[in-house]
């Protein structure tokens, strides 16, 4: 029997590592930019077509490769990272394995074009699914320009499990932002099909974190430092308030490089118990410094899966620093001995000081009600509790049954209480059409109303959204939203990395009466909107936008039932107004002409109902 154990060939050994390293086009992105950084580059373009699938391009101004180097790199585990097996404990830079440039040349078609400083001229060089093409001698700017082309090109099966444009977008930007938010002394670019979407020039960490991720971040930042023999830890944590359900930024470096660490999230977490509403993540981007041979980098091909080798101290040290971060910011209850405004006491000197008492003069003949002419014997009596009338209330109940009955009976001079009529029949007829109250209302905030199978309570806030809501969709189904122009056009800022998504969502809004203009890197300016809604227009634009985020909202569909209940919460009665016995009324026919009118658009009860017999087994 012939052997049959033998060596995978370069090539399918290559596209096997990139099933490991390379997942989409953001994965090339990163291992692109890091490659950049790790070159010594201070600007970075980063030009984007089709979300990657046809183009990743990655341009900087680093060191450059002469043409042997430029050749070698594309070797499996060639790199200028690792000379000796302790330079594994010593790492300083992002990339070291010399895995990610053979395995995106594996999947796709590569060209480089590098030059150094000293040399005259470059190198281009071109690669088809690992195989080398044309090396040739070149005209170039220092540095590297690298770009991958039809990515999966060769391994259909690969490519046909991508994701839409826009989620592969997402995932390209949010690897983007975590190069650039540890890296605020390198500027950065990236287009999109020729179009700018963000330019990120050099600044200071929370200018850099402002840049990327909109300025009304500003007020929400804490910053955070403290120095120890573990680690150094600084960066920025978000107060309470800005605390988030969903869509929370959260990150965590460590030597300049981006992970994923829930232990240390849990003591971030863990500090802000108690001062956040349960459910809610407060942001926060925290930088870790130390030695690098406490840290292994190398458990996970992507390297963002980080050991330390005492994660323990580090916790509690993350904890204390989180906490102190929130109570030097005033951002958690403290007591306050701030001594603005405060008596000035004088300190004690010791005995030797003689202090003289204070003189009080006193007139122990002063008598204040003689004062002012009173007298125990004339002083006012206490005050007696009221007469509340209980014979006048019964009076009023037996009249209200003789009036059921068809009887008649004297009306009470004065009533204590206002008692509403609770009709016999269903509330689908018109107010109009009847001359009794439909309806009681209940603590100024339940509607009572009486229905064939009982009594009905109908929290009116949330009758309302329905009412809205069902109007909202069927105006913007007969075009009959009208729109006003704001006063002040507003300014509305989004995450670019959400561009996509900002921007389906903004076309929809578009169609029901909101105008947007687009300033570019997803900032829009409000100029109009429906008249209903013009002052709160920005407010439910942001929530609309931030649902779709969040809520990963795509269709037609999905969108107007988003914005028409974000319209309704915006419009509804506010329980604390209080309704009249009228405005009552119109409500309740208005709720029952619903096709539902059980529950809000966000599946919240509108309608309890107390059954018959259960009002009947009370009193039994």
């Amino acid at each position: 029997m012939s052997d049959v154990i033998r060596l995978l060939p370069d090539s399918i050994a290559n596209q096997i590592a990139a099933g490991e390293v390379i997942q989409r086009p953001a994965s090339v992105v990163k291992e692109l930019l890091e490659n950049s950084l790790d070159a010594g580059a201070t600007a970075i373009r980063l030009d984007i077509r089709e979300a990657g699938r046809e183009l990743v391009r990655v341009t900087d101004n680093g060191k450059g490769m002469s043409q042997s180097d430029a050749r070698m790199a594309f070797e499996r585990h060639a790199t200028s990272k690792i000379a000796s097996f302790q330079d594994l404990f010593t790492l300083r830079t992002m990339g070291f394995r010399g895995e990610a440039l053979a395995s995106i040349a594996a999947v796709a078609q590569v060209e480089l074009l590098t030059r150094r400083a000293e040399d005259e001229l470059g190198t281009r060089l071109t690669i088809n699914g690992s195989e080398v093409g044309e090396v040739t001698t070149t005209t170039a700017p220092q540095g590297c320009i690298i770009s991958v082309m039809n990515l999966f090109f060769n391994v259909p099966a690969r490519r046909k499990f991508l994701k839409s444009n826009e989620t592969e977008l997402k995932h390209i930007l949010t690897e983007y932002e975590r190069v650039a938010l540890v890296n605020p002394h390198v500027a950065f670019s990236v287009y999109h099909a020729g179009e700018l979407m963000q330019d990120l020039p050099v600044a200071p960490l929370k200018k850099r974190i402002l840049d990327v991720f909109g300025k009304r971040m500003e007020r929400d930042l804490i910053p955070v430092g403290m120095k120890s023999p573990i680690t150094n830890i600084t960066g920025f944590i978000g107060r309470p308030d800005g605390a988030r359900k969903r869509g929370a930024l959260q990150y965590l470096f460590v030597n300049g490089r981006y992970m994923r660490h829930p232990y240390f999230h849990k003591a971030v977490m863990a500090a802000y118990e108690a001062i956040i509403p349960q459910g809610t993540m407060p942001n926060y981007f925290l930088y870790f410094d130390l030695d690098p041979s406490l840290i292994d980098v190398n458990i996970h091909p992507t390297k963002t899966e980080i050991k330390f080798s005492d994660e323990h101290a580090i916790f509690k040290l993350l904890g204390v620093v989180v906490r102190e971060a929130l109570s030097s910011s005033n951002a958690v209850p403290s007591i306050d001995f701030d001594r603005k405004e405060l008596i000035d006491i004088p300190v004690y000197q010791g005995p030797g000081r003689d202090i003289a008492r204070p003189a009080v003069d006193l007139d122990p003949s002063y008598n204040p009600f003689k004062e002012k002419g009173l007298s125990e014997s004339t002083r006012s009596p206490r005050r007696q509790s009221p007469d509340l009338g209980w014979n006048e209330l019964f009076k009023q109940f037996e009249a209200k049954r003789d009036m059921e009955k068809g009887t008649s009976a004297p009306a009470p001079t004065e009533e204590l209480f206002e008692i509403a009529d609770l009709p016999h029949e269903t509330p689908t007829v018109s107010p109009q059409t009847s001359t009794d109250s439909l309806c009681y209302i209940h603590r100024g905030r339940y509607l009572v109303t009486s229905l064939s199978r009982g009594l009905a309570l109908i929290d009116y806030h949330r009758a309302h959204k329905r009412i809205l809501y069902d109007r909202f969709l069927a105006n913007e189904a007969a075009r009959h939203i009208e729109q006003q122009p704001l006063l002040f056009p507003e300014v509305l800022e989004f995450n670019p990395s959400d561009a996509p998504v900002v921007k389906r969502a903004v076309e929809e809004l578009q169609t029901v009466g909101f105008e947007l203009s687009s300033l570019g890197a997803a900032c829009y300016s409000l100029l109009a909107a429906p008249v209903q809604v013009v002052d709160n227009a920005a407010d439910i634009v942001r929530d609309v936008i931030h649902a779709s985020i969040e809520d990963g909202k795509s269709t037609h569909e999905q969108m107007l039932e988003l914005i028409a209940t974000k319209v309704a919460e915006y419009q509804a009665i506010p329980r604390s107004k209080g309704l009249t016995i009228e405005e009552a009324n119109d409500l309740l026919a208005e709720l029952f002409a619903s096709d539902d009118s059980t529950y809000t658009p966000d599946g919240k009860i509108i309608v309890s109902i107390i059954d018959e017999a259960d009002i009947t087994r009370r009193f039994d």
